[in-house]
């Protein structure tokens, strides 16, 4: 054991005086993970404000202007102006407008007599993610200005309100939601390119054929590689999650000890994956396209990060349980949103924990001491 030890330190020692002359692969394993998580932070955004919205106002009243100052007071919509009916329509065709108000005649006399006073709203729904938001702005706005917002129930004479509580983002930031994504598809590339590089650089260059020559086993060889590339992405998961806290305000309400344990599987499995590509191909080229085919497309699509898994064929739920990068962005947004722990989390854990194994023990196993 001691041997072991010994040997695999030594192994350990010199990656890392690999990495240190090279610094690509620090800017690789550091450097790009921030610089991906800020253009995706800022970049990909689905909140949506200073909408452009026109008027139509049959009622011509002081209650009618009020409502349309008070409608866009605030940074969510912009007052386009005051058109009429054909006008309004010309202004929605032509994208002028997202949406109409139109204020029906006798708004300010049903409001005098405490009766249900209504608008119409015509939204432009040809972009379905600014008609939905513009939509619930829309009737969060109406709400708080007591337009329409009473709803009788069948027999009874007094109002219904409902309330609603919007939990772990009640503001509804995009990136909140993105950065638990963000992270584990930034890792996941990061984590598979390293090692299938450095490896597959190694067997280009005849370095391995020198490795082998010594009685150092192949376990030795693998654990020995891996280490340096696991603390440097523990380091690169530190990184980018204090940026995003610090920059999106990403909340941290769960465990750390959770956290810790999902990042080390996580790592571990996507290590294996890069280690057992370049021992498949033992080329530089060709270990870059499947690591990146391998590693992003079914980071991005496949793993609940932009599009929900539940929304998604019955096909593609299938293959979406081999996707490590799935349990993650679920074990992410738990820790850091809904305040999970470990006990909350054996599901994704042990996912985690048997892509893990599989990955390394397949590369272990693939890993034979011949240079053919």
């Amino acid at each position: 054991m001691r041997r072991f030890v010994v040997r695999v330190w030594a192994l350990s020692a010199k990656e890392v005086r690999h990495v240190l002359r090279d610094p690509r692969s620090l800017y690789l394993a550091l450097g790009m993970p921030v610089v991906m998580l800020l253009l995706f932070g800022y970049g990909v955004s689905f909140d949506l404000d200073r909408l452009p919205v026109a008027f139509v106002d049959h009622d011509h009243s002081a209650a009618s202007r009020a409502l349309r100052r008070r409608f866009t007071a605030g940074d969510d919509f912009v007052d386009v102006g005051e058109l009429d009916a054909d006008g309004a329509q010309a202004a929605l065709v032509a994208g002028d407008a997202m949406a109409v108000i139109v204020i029906e005649r006798g708004f300010e006399r049903h409001r005098a007599r405490g009766e249900r006073a209504t608008v119409q709203v015509l939204v432009d729904g040809s972009e379905a993610n600014g008609a939905t938001q513009l939509r619930a702005k829309a009737e969060r706005m109406l709400a708080l200005l007591g337009v329409d917002g009473a709803i009788r129930a069948s027999g009874a004479g007094a109002p219904l309100e409902a309330r609603t509580w919007t939990r772990f983002n009640p503001e509804g930031k995009s990136a909140v939601f993105l950065v638990p994504g963000i992270t584990a598809y930034v890792l996941a590339i990061v984590a598979v390119l390293l090692t299938a590089l450095t490896v597959a650089r190694e067997w280009e260059r005849g370095s391995m054929a020198q490795l082998f020559a010594t009685p150092v086993g192949r376990l030795e060889i693998i654990v020995g590689k891996l280490l340096p590339y696991l603390a440097i992405g523990t380091l690169a998961v530190l990184l980018v999650l204090a940026v995003g806290m610090w920059v999106f305000d990403v909340p941290f309400r769960g465990s750390p000890a959770a956290l810790a344990l999902l990042s080390f599987l996580f790592l571990a499995g996507m290590l294996g994956q890069g280690l057992l590509i370049s021992v498949i191909t033992r080329s530089q080229m060709v270990a870059t396209q499947a690591a990146a085919l391998s590693s992003m497309l079914p980071s991005m699509l496949l793993s609940g990060f932009v599009f929900p898994i539940e929304n998604m064929p019955q096909v593609l739920q299938w293959i979406t349980v081999v996707i490590p990068a799935r349990y993650f962005v679920e074990g992410l947004r738990g820790v850091l949103l809904r305040g999970n722990g470990l006990a909350e989390l054996w599901p994704e854990l042990l996912a985690l924990s048997v892509f893990a194994l599989v990955a390394l023990g397949v590369s272990t196993a693939r890993f034979q001491r011949t240079i053919a």
